[in-house]
Protein backbone atom coordinates (compact mmCIF):
# COMPACT_ATOMS: atom_id res chain seq x y z
CA UNK A 1 0.00 0.00 0.00
CA UNK A 2 2.72 2.52 0.54
CA UNK A 3 2.85 5.01 3.07
CA UNK A 4 -0.09 6.02 4.32
CA UNK A 5 -2.11 8.96 6.62
CA UNK A 6 -4.61 9.98 8.61
CA UNK A 7 -7.43 12.50 8.90
CA UNK A 8 -9.21 13.50 11.95
CA UNK A 9 -11.68 15.53 11.93
CA UNK A 10 -13.22 16.62 15.34
CA UNK A 11 -16.48 17.96 15.91
CA UNK A 12 -19.23 17.93 18.57
CA UNK A 13 -21.29 15.02 17.42
CA UNK A 14 -19.03 13.04 15.51
CA UNK A 15 -15.69 12.32 14.76
CA UNK A 16 -14.75 11.82 10.79
CA UNK A 17 -11.77 9.82 10.38
CA UNK A 18 -10.18 9.39 7.11
CA UNK A 19 -7.42 6.70 5.25
CA UNK A 20 -5.26 8.47 2.42
CA UNK A 21 -2.70 6.49 0.72
CA UNK A 22 0.32 8.97 0.15
CA UNK A 23 -1.02 10.70 -2.90
CA UNK A 24 -4.03 12.13 -0.96
CA UNK A 25 -6.41 9.54 -2.23
CA UNK A 26 -9.05 9.06 -0.07
CA UNK A 27 -9.28 5.21 0.44
CA UNK A 28 -11.46 4.61 3.17
CA UNK A 29 -14.09 7.00 5.67
CA UNK A 30 -15.85 6.79 8.68
CA UNK A 31 -16.84 8.15 11.95
CA UNK A 32 -16.77 7.70 15.59
CA UNK A 33 -19.59 9.61 18.24
CA UNK A 34 -17.92 12.31 20.22
CA UNK A 35 -17.86 11.17 23.49
CA UNK A 36 -18.27 14.40 25.54
CA UNK A 37 -18.54 13.44 29.28
CA UNK A 38 -16.52 14.06 31.71
CA UNK A 39 -14.32 16.91 29.87
CA UNK A 40 -14.59 15.15 26.80
CA UNK A 41 -11.53 13.30 28.14
CA UNK A 42 -12.47 9.80 25.96
CA UNK A 43 -12.37 11.95 22.67
CA UNK A 44 -8.74 11.49 22.02
CA UNK A 45 -8.21 7.83 23.49
CA UNK A 46 -11.45 6.86 21.23
CA UNK A 47 -9.70 8.30 17.94
CA UNK A 48 -6.43 6.56 18.72
CA UNK A 49 -8.47 3.03 19.31
CA UNK A 50 -10.18 3.82 16.13
CA UNK A 51 -6.89 4.16 13.81
CA UNK A 52 -5.15 1.40 15.27
CA UNK A 53 -8.49 -0.91 15.27
CA UNK A 54 -7.98 0.35 11.41
CA UNK A 55 -4.57 -0.29 10.65
CA UNK A 56 -4.78 -3.89 12.02
CA UNK A 57 -7.68 -3.77 10.38
CA UNK A 58 -5.89 -3.30 6.76
CA UNK A 59 -2.45 -4.63 8.08
CA UNK A 60 -0.82 -0.84 8.49
CA UNK A 61 2.72 -0.93 10.59
CA UNK A 62 3.45 2.39 12.08
CA UNK A 63 6.37 2.63 10.15
CA UNK A 64 4.18 2.47 7.55
CA UNK A 65 1.93 5.89 8.64
CA UNK A 66 3.41 9.08 7.61
CA UNK A 67 1.26 10.68 10.22
CA UNK A 68 -2.33 11.79 11.53
CA UNK A 69 -3.81 15.02 10.90
CA UNK A 70 -6.04 16.35 13.53
CA UNK A 71 -8.96 19.39 13.31
CA UNK A 72 -10.52 20.91 15.99
CA UNK A 73 -12.78 22.93 16.72
CA UNK A 74 -10.81 25.97 18.72
CA UNK A 75 -8.22 28.21 18.30
CA UNK A 76 -4.73 26.26 18.40
CA UNK A 77 -1.64 27.72 18.05
CA UNK A 78 1.34 27.16 15.67
CA UNK A 79 2.83 24.40 18.11
CA UNK A 80 -0.39 22.45 18.28
CA UNK A 81 -1.55 23.94 21.11
CA UNK A 82 -5.27 24.46 21.55
CA UNK A 83 -5.00 27.69 22.92
CA UNK A 84 -8.15 28.51 25.01
CA UNK A 85 -10.02 24.97 24.99
CA UNK A 86 -13.01 24.10 23.00
CA UNK A 87 -16.01 24.95 24.70
CA UNK A 88 -18.54 22.43 22.70
CA UNK A 89 -16.11 19.71 23.54
CA UNK A 90 -15.43 20.40 27.06
CA UNK A 91 -11.82 20.73 26.64
CA UNK A 92 -9.56 22.84 28.25
CA UNK A 93 -5.90 23.92 26.86
CA UNK A 94 -4.09 21.25 26.06
CA UNK A 95 -1.04 20.81 23.24
CA UNK A 96 -2.97 18.01 21.10
CA UNK A 97 0.07 16.30 19.51
CA UNK A 98 1.63 15.17 22.69
CA UNK A 99 -2.09 14.09 23.98
CA UNK A 100 -2.73 11.90 21.09
CA UNK A 101 0.82 10.91 20.88
CA UNK A 102 0.97 9.58 23.75
CA UNK A 103 -1.29 6.07 22.32
CA UNK A 104 0.36 6.38 19.01
CA UNK A 105 3.84 6.90 17.83
CA UNK A 106 3.71 8.47 14.64
CA UNK A 107 3.94 11.84 13.65
CA UNK A 108 0.73 14.19 14.42
CA UNK A 109 -0.14 17.74 13.95
CA UNK A 110 -2.89 19.81 14.80
CA UNK A 111 -5.34 22.71 13.62
CA UNK A 112 -8.39 24.61 13.99
CA UNK A 113 -11.13 22.73 12.18
CA UNK A 114 -11.84 25.79 9.67
CA UNK A 115 -8.38 26.09 8.87
CA UNK A 116 -7.69 22.58 8.00
CA UNK A 117 -10.85 22.35 5.63
CA UNK A 118 -9.54 25.65 4.02
CA UNK A 119 -6.75 23.78 3.42
CA UNK A 120 -8.45 20.37 2.35
CA UNK A 121 -10.25 23.03 -0.32
CA UNK A 122 -7.10 24.21 -1.81
CA UNK A 123 -5.07 20.82 -1.77
CA UNK A 124 -8.12 18.43 -3.17
CA UNK A 125 -11.37 20.87 -3.72
CA UNK A 126 -11.91 24.07 -5.09
CA UNK A 127 -8.77 25.95 -4.64
CA UNK A 128 -7.17 23.26 -6.06
CA UNK A 129 -3.73 24.41 -8.09
CA UNK A 130 -3.57 27.97 -6.12
CA UNK A 131 -1.20 28.68 -3.40
CA UNK A 132 -2.83 31.60 -1.82
CA UNK A 133 -6.56 31.13 -0.88
CA UNK A 134 -9.33 32.50 1.80
CA UNK A 135 -12.32 29.92 2.44
CA UNK A 136 -15.49 31.12 3.69
CA UNK A 137 -17.94 29.27 4.98
CA UNK A 138 -21.76 30.56 5.44
CA UNK A 139 -23.34 28.62 8.02
CA UNK A 140 -24.76 29.16 10.61
CA UNK A 141 -22.42 32.07 10.91
CA UNK A 142 -19.68 33.14 9.03
CA UNK A 143 -16.20 31.06 9.31
CA UNK A 144 -12.61 31.54 7.38
CA UNK A 145 -9.63 29.77 6.97
CA UNK A 146 -6.40 31.61 5.34
CA UNK A 147 -4.11 29.80 3.05
CA UNK A 148 -0.57 31.77 2.37
CA UNK A 149 1.65 30.18 -0.04
CA UNK A 150 0.27 26.97 0.90
CA UNK A 151 0.56 27.82 4.77
CA UNK A 152 -2.20 27.88 7.31
CA UNK A 153 -2.33 31.30 8.99
CA UNK A 154 -2.56 30.93 12.57
CA UNK A 155 -1.97 34.16 13.99
CA UNK A 156 -0.39 35.11 17.69
CA UNK A 157 -3.24 33.25 19.21
CA UNK A 158 -4.79 30.90 16.47
CA UNK A 159 -7.77 33.35 15.87
CA UNK A 160 -6.74 34.12 12.13
CA UNK A 161 -9.22 33.75 9.34
CA UNK A 162 -12.25 34.72 12.08
CA UNK A 163 -13.49 36.22 9.59
CA UNK A 164 -17.12 36.90 10.32
CA UNK A 165 -15.86 38.90 12.93
CA UNK A 166 -14.95 41.55 11.07
CA UNK A 167 -16.82 44.85 11.53
CA UNK A 168 -19.31 45.96 8.83
CA UNK A 169 -22.28 47.94 10.16
CA UNK A 170 -21.83 50.80 12.69
CA UNK A 171 -25.24 51.38 13.29
CA UNK A 172 -26.65 47.82 14.42
CA UNK A 173 -28.14 47.04 18.03
CA UNK A 174 -28.57 43.60 18.40
CA UNK A 175 -25.39 41.63 19.95
CA UNK A 176 -23.26 39.29 17.66
CA UNK A 177 -22.44 36.02 19.10
CA UNK A 178 -19.47 37.37 19.73
CA UNK A 179 -20.36 40.11 21.99
CA UNK A 180 -19.49 43.19 19.92
CA UNK A 181 -21.72 44.36 17.03
CA UNK A 182 -22.31 44.72 13.94
CA UNK A 183 -20.17 41.55 12.69
CA UNK A 184 -20.14 40.28 8.89
CA UNK A 185 -22.11 36.88 10.07
CA UNK A 186 -24.87 38.93 11.59
CA UNK A 187 -26.01 39.59 7.79
CA UNK A 188 -24.10 37.23 5.54
CA UNK A 189 -24.61 33.77 7.68
CA UNK A 190 -27.75 31.65 6.58
CA UNK A 191 -29.54 33.46 9.97
CA UNK A 192 -28.00 36.67 9.08
CA UNK A 193 -29.56 36.49 5.36
CA UNK A 194 -32.68 35.26 7.88
CA UNK A 195 -32.57 38.51 9.17
CA UNK A 196 -32.16 40.84 6.44
CA UNK A 197 -35.70 38.90 4.97
CA UNK A 198 -37.49 39.28 7.85
CA UNK A 199 -36.61 43.23 7.86
CA UNK A 200 -37.25 43.71 4.29
CA UNK A 201 -40.66 42.12 4.22
CA UNK A 202 -41.48 44.40 7.39
CA UNK A 203 -41.11 47.48 5.45
CA UNK A 204 -43.72 47.69 2.91
CA UNK A 205 -46.37 45.14 1.65
CA UNK A 206 -44.89 44.63 -1.83
CA UNK A 207 -45.67 41.19 -2.94
CA UNK A 208 -43.12 38.29 -2.37
CA UNK A 209 -42.90 34.22 -2.56
CA UNK A 210 -40.92 34.80 0.69
CA UNK A 211 -44.49 35.75 2.13
CA UNK A 212 -45.72 32.26 1.65
CA UNK A 213 -43.95 30.16 4.13
CA UNK A 214 -40.98 29.81 6.34
CA UNK A 215 -37.97 32.41 5.17
CA UNK A 216 -34.79 30.85 5.02
CA UNK A 217 -31.02 31.35 3.13
CA UNK A 218 -32.77 28.67 0.49
CA UNK A 219 -36.00 29.84 0.17
CA UNK A 220 -34.34 33.31 -0.25
CA UNK A 221 -32.11 32.34 -3.37
CA UNK A 222 -34.78 29.79 -4.33
CA UNK A 223 -36.87 33.04 -4.69
CA UNK A 224 -34.35 35.16 -5.99
CA UNK A 225 -34.03 32.34 -8.81
CA UNK A 226 -37.93 32.89 -9.75
CA UNK A 227 -37.18 36.37 -10.50
CA UNK A 228 -39.04 37.86 -7.22
CA UNK A 229 -37.68 41.63 -6.11
CA UNK A 230 -38.11 41.34 -3.00
CA UNK A 231 -36.01 38.29 -2.65
CA UNK A 232 -33.11 39.98 -5.20
CA UNK A 233 -33.18 43.04 -2.85
CA UNK A 234 -32.13 40.74 -0.16
CA UNK A 235 -29.29 39.43 -2.12
CA UNK A 236 -28.37 42.53 -3.30
CA UNK A 237 -28.08 43.57 0.72
CA UNK A 238 -26.31 40.37 1.63
CA UNK A 239 -23.65 40.77 -1.68
CA UNK A 240 -23.18 44.50 -0.31
CA UNK A 241 -21.83 43.19 3.29
CA UNK A 242 -19.87 40.16 1.81
CA UNK A 243 -18.12 41.64 -0.59
CA UNK A 244 -17.45 44.83 1.02
CA UNK A 245 -15.84 42.33 3.99
CA UNK A 246 -13.84 40.61 1.72
CA UNK A 247 -12.61 42.98 -0.24
CA UNK A 248 -11.02 44.15 3.47
CA UNK A 249 -9.77 40.37 3.71
CA UNK A 250 -8.28 41.01 0.37
CA UNK A 251 -6.63 43.89 1.34
CA UNK A 252 -4.72 42.51 4.27
CA UNK A 253 -4.00 39.08 2.87
CA UNK A 254 -3.91 39.14 -1.21
CA UNK A 255 -5.28 35.62 -2.07
CA UNK A 256 -5.51 34.17 -5.65
CA UNK A 257 -8.95 33.10 -4.67
CA UNK A 258 -12.26 32.75 -2.29
CA UNK A 259 -13.76 29.49 -1.82
CA UNK A 260 -17.16 29.75 -0.99
CA UNK A 261 -18.92 26.51 1.17
CA UNK A 262 -21.13 25.79 4.25
CA UNK A 263 -24.87 25.69 3.63
CA UNK A 264 -25.48 28.84 1.79
CA UNK A 265 -23.43 27.93 -0.83
CA UNK A 266 -25.95 25.20 -1.96
CA UNK A 267 -27.81 28.35 -3.82
CA UNK A 268 -25.15 27.72 -6.03
CA UNK A 269 -23.19 30.27 -8.45
CA UNK A 270 -26.36 32.54 -8.46
CA UNK A 271 -24.33 34.04 -5.00
CA UNK A 272 -21.42 35.14 -7.36
CA UNK A 273 -23.93 37.79 -9.12
CA UNK A 274 -24.69 39.48 -5.76
CA UNK A 275 -20.82 39.24 -3.95
CA UNK A 276 -18.30 39.38 -7.10
CA UNK A 277 -19.69 43.18 -8.16
CA UNK A 278 -19.69 44.83 -4.87
CA UNK A 279 -15.96 43.06 -3.60
CA UNK A 280 -14.47 44.45 -7.15
CA UNK A 281 -16.26 47.76 -6.49
CA UNK A 282 -14.49 47.82 -2.88
CA UNK A 283 -11.30 45.78 -3.30
CA UNK A 284 -7.76 47.46 -3.14
CA UNK A 285 -6.91 47.99 -7.40
CA UNK A 286 -4.08 45.19 -7.51
CA UNK A 287 -6.58 43.04 -5.56
CA UNK A 288 -9.42 43.51 -7.45
CA UNK A 289 -8.63 40.03 -9.86
CA UNK A 290 -9.21 37.36 -7.05
CA UNK A 291 -10.94 34.50 -8.22
CA UNK A 292 -14.14 33.06 -6.72
CA UNK A 293 -15.22 29.52 -6.65
CA UNK A 294 -17.62 26.96 -4.80
CA UNK A 295 -16.53 24.76 -2.56
CA UNK A 296 -16.09 20.85 -3.55
CA UNK A 297 -15.46 18.59 -0.80
CA UNK A 298 -18.17 18.77 1.66
CA UNK A 299 -18.34 17.25 4.78
CA UNK A 300 -15.01 15.39 4.03
CA UNK A 301 -12.95 18.99 3.37
CA UNK A 302 -12.10 18.75 7.30
CA UNK A 303 -10.86 14.84 6.80
CA UNK A 304 -8.86 16.03 3.48
CA UNK A 305 -7.57 19.36 4.90
CA UNK A 306 -6.07 17.24 8.36
CA UNK A 307 -4.30 14.35 5.95
CA UNK A 308 -3.15 17.62 4.00
CA UNK A 309 -0.96 18.97 6.96
CA UNK A 310 0.98 15.56 6.67
CA UNK A 311 0.74 15.15 3.01
CA UNK A 312 0.66 18.76 1.60
CA UNK A 313 3.14 20.63 3.53
CA UNK A 314 0.36 22.36 4.14
CA UNK A 315 1.32 23.39 8.00
CA UNK A 316 4.88 23.12 7.63
CA UNK A 317 4.78 25.37 10.88
CA UNK A 318 2.10 23.28 12.80
CA UNK A 319 4.28 21.79 15.89
CA UNK A 320 3.71 17.82 15.70
CA UNK A 321 4.79 14.71 18.08
CA UNK A 322 6.49 11.76 17.51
Amino acid sequence: MGKVAFGIDVGGTTVKLGLFDGTGCLLEKWEIPTVRDNGGEKILPHVAESILGKMREKQIAEEDVAGIGIGVPGAVDEDGMLVSGAVNLGWKAFHIPEALGAYINVEIKAANDANVAALGEMWKGGGAGCHSMVAVTLGTGVGGGIIINGKILTGATGAAGEIGHIHIEDEETQLCGCQNRGCLEQYASATGIVRLAKKRLAQDDTPSLLRQGEVSAKTVFDAVKAGDGVAIEIAERFGEYLGKGLAAVACVVNPEIFVIGGGVSKAGEILFDYIVPKFREYAFPACRDAQFALATLGNDAGIYGAAGLILAGGADDQQSSR
